[in-house]
């Protein structure tokens, strides 16, 4: 290995590299020392930068061109290329490249590069020139036509590296550099296999984390495409993104016995989300039971669930099976389960986990087969926190939660259920009313509906009933529903004058209660005397006349 002589220097053998390198001499230290030419020392640094540069948090890519611009500097190492194999499709995809040349897909075997990175063994080309034409395909001979800037007129060698994970192909590095000796190159080579050595682990990592990516993307695509092509369930209105995936859960769920908790505001439509779980399930032949948990007093409330025993309390003549034995081989809906007692929890949790119970007064154990469905407006978790609600059996019917979203997150939706209910009361009071006018829907889309559909429903009914000419107006819809302009009530005041008015009516009061005396009420109102005399004045106010006032005054 050449080198260039420093002034004063003389020339010797290096004992780390065993090459002829220069050796500067100090004048006031015998001791020899190494000159920056030492290729072992110069190699290990430049192998300390690549290895900081893959571990610096760099995408793969611009850690991959960082080490590509170490390498043309110290080892003249050019059009640096980094491959790496997706193993899905067995096939090789550039992932970073100094050169400018169009992407490419190729087979992990196919041409020059792709044979060397199938044997497994690193390879060097002495000269580029000399490569038969016929073993290079399509992309190889983009990348060797490209022009180094560097050395645009030179002749090349090619280094080609396989990156390996153990065992396994995960990708290659390709280089050229000045045409070089076997020596020089063999050399090049030895130190390309310590950095794929680093490369390789940055590629495995990218590797599975694109394989992740791929997996997700494709199961999100999947997703969408059945949520597109997923029934809506009998009677239930609306196309909106929020209830697509309503519609494709209670599809999952639906034929199966897994317990359900359907979450969502008053009136959005529980009942009917657990009723289209029931119909689209293997158990729509059989009984369907309503226990609306909210409407039953505390004092009953087992009763009903579990039955009772002749006898067991006072007004018990008779046995009475409960709702549970009413809906044995079938479904059980559980309205506002948030609302029962401590004690009846306790008793629900074991007969969801072992389907057995006795009735209130009994001690013969019964065996159901029940699919419970249940639902809340509540919030069951804080509900936890205050030691009002069994964790034991919120995880119990928690296992499969289905959100029906309010109102005004599906506004989309709005227009179809009014146009539904218009059909259904119209048909149910035999009055022909076959539209709303443009204001009305106007007043719809702009309420915010804390009453849900079921607020919905309920106007569109009182609607229908007082429509006269066959359209629902605006002036048939509710007070709460009216607006200023539709009402012609807009507020003929400016924001001054509002503020004015208010003004006036709170000083007026302060006067009232301190009976005139203007520094007791400025005392009250938090202002000054001064501010209060000038207010007083500008608003043309006497003091005086609520002096001897008993505060009916005005």
């Amino acid at each position: 290995m050449a080198h260039t002589l420093l002034p004063g220097s003389v020339v010797t053998d290096c004992r780390t590299c065993n090459e002829n390198i220069a050796i500067a001499s100090s004048i006031t230290n015998s001791d020899p020392i190494h000159a920056p030419a030492c290729r072992v020392v110069g190699e290990l640094t430049l192998l300390h930068e690549i290895s900081d540069t893959l571990s610096d948090g760099f995408e793969l890519r611009a850690a991959a061109l960082r080490m590509f611009s170490h390498l043309r500097a110290t080892k003249l190492l050019s059009r640096g290329l980094l491959l790496v194999l997706n193993r899905e499709t067995g096939r090789l995809l550039p992932e970073a490249s100094e050169c400018a040349f169009p992407p490419f897909n190729a087979c992990v075997d196919e041409g020059l590069v792709g044979g060397i990175l199938s044997e497994g063994r690193a390879r060097a080309i002495i000269d580029v020139a000399h490569i038969p034409a016929d073993t290079l395909c399509k992309w190889e001979r983009a990348y060797l036509s490209t022009v180094p800037d560097d050395a645009p007129d030179e002749p090349a060698s090619l280094l080609v590296m396989p990156i390996q994970h153990g065992d396994e192909l995960v990708g290659g590095l390709c280089f050229t550099r000045p045409l070089g000796t076997e020596g020089q190159l063999e050399a090049d080579l030895r130190f390309l296999a310590l950095v794929v050595g680093q490369v390789g682990l940055a590629v495995r990592f990218r590797q599975l984390a694109q394989e992740r990516l791929d997996t997700l993307r494709q199961e999100n695509e999947r997703l969408q495409d059945q949520i597109k092509r997923s029934f809506v369930p009998e009677g239930m209105i609306g196309k909106s993104s929020s209830m697509r995936m309503v519609y494709f859960h209670v599809d999952q769920v639906a034929d199966s016995k897994t317990t359900v908790l359907i979450r969502g505001e008053t009136g959005v439509g529980k009942e009917r989300v657990a009723q289209a779980i029931w119909q689209g399930g293997s158990r729509k032949t059989k009984p369907f039971v309503r226990v609306n948990c909210a409407a039953l007093p505390e004092s009953i409330i087992e009763s009903e669930l579990f039955g009772h025993e002749k006898g067991a309390f006072t007004g018990a003549l008779a046995l009475r099976r409960g709702r549970f034995e009413l809906a044995h081989t079938g479904t059980l809906f559980l309205d506002e389960i948030g609302e029962i007692s401590m004690s009846t929890q306790a008793k629900l949790l074991r007969v969801l986990q072992e389907g057995v119970f006795e009735r209130v007064g009994g001690t013969q154990p019964i065996k159901v087969d029940v699919r419970v469905i249940t639902a809340t407006n509540r919030n069951l978790e804080e509900m936890i926190d205050e030691g009002k609600f069994r964790l034991d059996l919120y995880y119990r019917i928690n296992v499969f939660p289905i959100y029906v979203p309010p109102l005004r997150e599906r506004r989309s939706d709005l227009l179809e259920l009014a146009d539904h209910f218009l059909e259904k009361y119209s048909q149910q009071n035999r009055k022909r009313v076959v539209r709303i006018s443009t204001p009305a829907i106007d007043m719809l889309m702009a309420y915010h509906w804390p009453g849900n559909v079921r607020e919905l429903e309920n106007i569109i009914e009182r609607a229908v009933l007082l429509a006269t000419d066959g359209v629902i107006h605006g002036y048939h819809l509710p007070p709460t529903l009216q607006t200023p302009d539709s009402t012609g009530t807009a507020s003929p005041q400016t924001l001054h004058d509002a503020l004015a008015s208010v003004e006036r009516e709170m000083i007026i009061d302060a006067l009232k209660a301190n009976r005139g005396i203007m520094a007791k009420a400025a005392r009250q109102l938090g202002i000054t005397e001064r501010t209060m005399g000038l207010r007083v004045k500008s608003l043309d106010i006497e003091p005086r006349r609520f002096r001897d006032s008993t505060g009916s005054s005005s």
